[in-house]
């Protein structure tokens, strides 16, 4: 019975580790657009391709950041890449060039992408294995409060006039905490591996493209929505504070934890990631919509806008822990941390398309037309979904 338990000390130290490190993460999603326009009064593209790089460096270090944790020990590499990870928000406050931001913000997209590979893998090395999904699900949910808190926060200290070295302040002290917590985690011995010949599959679980293709799909107006939804609802005329946008969207995500978890457990996986993949699409066009129908009616239009932020929590929150455990159960045990890389890379590769696009399509039209694009991707992740990635699931699945 003890060896099912969840609620260990380790596993509660990584739940603080990760909310912190989120927390700071969220805290700065929001505000880093008008920081980019106010201080070096970045244009829509500018921003766009400024914030993608985060993504691009992160993105280049998880395939080999996977490789790394399954051939050496897992913590200590977790520890280097979350301190990496909280010294960068020093960095913002000395940056006083653009320049010398975007080097900053590479080298943050390089320790976020190896420390939630790391942490990922190591909350599945502490857990038992028939309850993982539900403790990816509680381990997300680390992550969705944050993404209550976080944003919403941020957006009241700019909207309350705070500096922007205050707000990086809170983002560096969160992380400063979260690190400690971090330290705190005991992991199970690791026997040191042979390392396997460098090949591709050691990079990217090979297996895991199809899904891989329908999650990249699914994050490309995500994307949009987190960098950009604060400047879509100035943009369209709502004048209610957006901060709440990303409250209700966590909520959402805090609800669909409560069973989805649980149903992942069950084995209902590609059941539940059809499910959320049906809502976020009816939200996102709903989410389009208000750009019209704020002429009509502002108070419906507003409505909407905070009822489509609840939904599309709902609905990726029913994905996420899915989607994880779909690539954990698609590799062998040894492969446990590319399995997890390949998750994230599909994930924070349709984040940077989503930030350059998002950027360049309001450049041109508006983020009206921004979302509608990112409306009908989650239509083609979709069928995509249904025909190819979850068939390919279900016949290659270990376990």
């Amino acid at each position: 019975m003890k060896k099912d338990r969840l609620a260990t000390p380790s596993y509660c130290f990584i739940l603080a580790a990760n909310f912190l490190l989120y927390f700071g993460f969220w805290l700065l999603v929001p505000v880093l657009p008008f920081y980019l326009s106010e201080i070096f009064q970045a244009s829509n593209t500018t921003i766009g391709i400024v914030l993608s790089c985060y993504t691009i460096s992160s993105l280049c270090i998880r395939p080999f950041s996977g490789y790394l944790l399954d051939t050496f020990a897992r913590k200590p590499l977790y520890l280097l890449a979350y301190f990496t990870f909280t010294l960068i928000f020093a960095g913002y406050m000395i940056a006083g060039m653009l320049t010398l931001f975007i080097i900053f913000r590479v080298i943050h997209g390089f320790s976020f992408g190896m420390v939630t590979v790391g942490g990922n893998t190591v909350v599945i090395d502490i857990m038992p294995s028939s309850r993982r999904g539900e403790g990816l699900g509680y381990y997300g949910l680390a992550n969705n409060i944050a993404m209550s808190i976080g944003p919403m926060f941020g957006l009241f200290l700019h909207s309350g006039g705070a500096s922007y070295t205050t707000i990086f302040s809170y983002a560096l002290g969160s992380c400063l905490l979260g690190f400690f917590s971090a330290c705190a985690v005991k992991t199970p011995y690791k026997a040191p591996v042979k390392r396997a010949p460098v090949s591709l599959d050691r990079f990217i679980l090979l297996k895991g493209i199809p899904a891989g293709f329908s999650l990249l799909l699914l994050s490309i107006p995500y994307g949009m929505t987190t960098n950009y939804v604060a400047m879509y609802a100035r943009q369209i005329g709502i004048t209610a504070e957006t901060g709440f946008f990303f409250t209700l969207m966590a909520v959402g995500m805090a609800i669909s934890r409560l069973f989805s978890g649980r149903l992942v457990d069950k084995g209902m996986i590609t059941q539940v990631i059809a499910a959320g993949l049906y809502l976020v699409s009816f939200c996102y066009f709903i989410l389009t919509a208000c750009g019209w129908l704020v002429d009509w009616n502002i108070s419906i239009a507003t409505a909407l806008f905070f009822l489509v932020a609840l939904l599309l929590g709902v609905g990726f929150g029913t994905m996420f822990p899915a989607y994880n455990t779909l690539f954990v159960n698609l590799a062998p045990n040894s492969q446990r941390g590319t399995a997890t890389s390949t998750y994230l890379t599909s994930w924070d590769v349709g984040l940077g398309i989503g930030m350059l696009a998002g950027g360049y399509i309001a450049e041109i039209s508006t983020f009206r037309v921004a979302y509608l694009f990112g409306a009908a991707l989650t239509v083609v992740s979709l069928f995509y979904f249904h025909f190819k990635a979850g068939p390919h699931f279900q016949k290659n699945r270990l376990r």
